[in-house]
């Protein structure tokens, strides 16, 4: 049995810069992974890629045979894949021979390519059926959609369209959550936009948007599919910040909990620490995502910088068998800053 994720999202919201970000903390906690790359456009992708769609078929290509367009000639591309899906089959079965083996599929930004066009769901149920991996989504949406009512309403519907078109476990988050602040005040706090309930107050915020006649209409259509999306009841978001330990581990426990990763894997996996910390829940202590994100960033931030420059103070006299916490410099520092800011102990 092995185990993957199926990264989506529109364009700029992250997607290759999560899978990179995933091989560096999954190598971190002793899972080997490897990553797919399913972007027939992609010829820059940030992380060691173990198989590559464009080693099958290249967008250029098709765009110049076919005389397409971009979306078009994707389309096309991963049409031509499907239908002769075998070779790409058996390149991924090489990665997933070792039992317990980790797959992450970074996809193109497209979202017609996982809202309606079908040739991505046929070959992920392929192999799923073929090498038993056990896959979840992870749609990620850039956090700059949360700053207008509409276009948040919008990604409700993205994101419940992308569920039932795909029919896999499915992780939302709100990617870049550590850039929100800078786009400026929210109408509702952050943790309303995570649980997406109750849409009906985020309406008069839409009809300030436009008081044209034609701003009118969409306002109550954009009401209309608020409703809709609060009906199915299925819609709710995690955050990410890639450059956070702590908001990595969280989403990395929900994910393994989607997949099953949590509960099929065997204790000869290498990152069994990991697995046990998931199953007893301590992997980590929650935060409250409007106080870490937006009222107090800066202190957190200011805090983790300070871990960051302990842990390097104590792999530093580790060697020489120095005891950081009676390093009165670093104390001093931190005590100043605490009684500054008014924060708890970084420790």
């Amino acid at each position: 049995m092995s185990f993957g994720q199926i990264v989506i999202g529109p364009p700029g919201s992250g997607k290759s810069t999560y899978c990179h970000g995933c091989v560096q903390f999954f190598n971190a906690i002793g899972r080997h992974a490897q990553v797919v790359n399913m972007d027939p456009a992609n010829d820059r992708v940030p992380y060691p890629c173990a198989v590559d769609i464009r080693d099958f078929i290249t967008l250029e290509e098709i765009m110049e045979e076919q005389q397409l367009g971009p979306n078009g000639g994707l389309m096309y591309a991963l049409e031509s894949v499907e239908k002769s899906v075998d070779l790409f089959v058996l390149q991924v079965k090489s990665l997933v021979k070792d039992e317990n083996a980790y797959v992450v599929f970074d996809c193109p930004g497209q979202v017609e390519l996982f809202t309606h066009h079908s040739a991505l769901f046929k070959i992920f149920k392929r192999l799923e059926r073929e090498l038993d991996l056990r896959m979840c989504v992870v749609n990620l949406i850039d956090s700059v959609y949360v700053t207008s009512p509409s276009q948040y309403i919008s990604i409700l519907l993205l994101a419940l369209r992308s569920m039932l078109m795909l029919d896999l476990p499915h992780i939302n988050v709100i990617s870049k959550i550590d850039m929100l602040k800078s786009y400026g005040p929210l109408p509702m706090r952050l943790d309303y936009y995570t649980e997406a309930q109750e849409l009906e107050y985020l309406q008069p915020f839409v009809e300030q948007e436009s008081s044209s006649v034609l701003g009118k209409r969409y306002s109550r259509l954009t009401e209309t599919i608020g409703e809709l999306v609060a009906d199915f009841n299925l819609v709710s978001f995690e955050v990410l910040c890639v450059d956070d330990k702590k908001s990595m581990i969280a989403l990395q426990s929900v994910i393994d909990k989607a997949n099953g990763y949590i509960f099929g894997a065997s204790e000869v996996g290498g990152d069994t620490v990991w697995a046990e910390a998931s199953r007893q829940g301590t992997a980590l202590v929650s935060e409250d995502v409007q106080e870490r994100w937006i009222d107090n960033k800066e202190l957190y931030d200011k805090q983790d910088q300070l871990l960051r420059e302990k842990q390097l103070q104590e792999q530093k006299f580790n060697d020489k068998e120095i005891d950081v916490d009676e390093d009165s410099e670093w104390q001093n520092a931190l005590k100043d800053w605490e009684e500054k800011n008014g924060a708890k102990s970084a420790k």
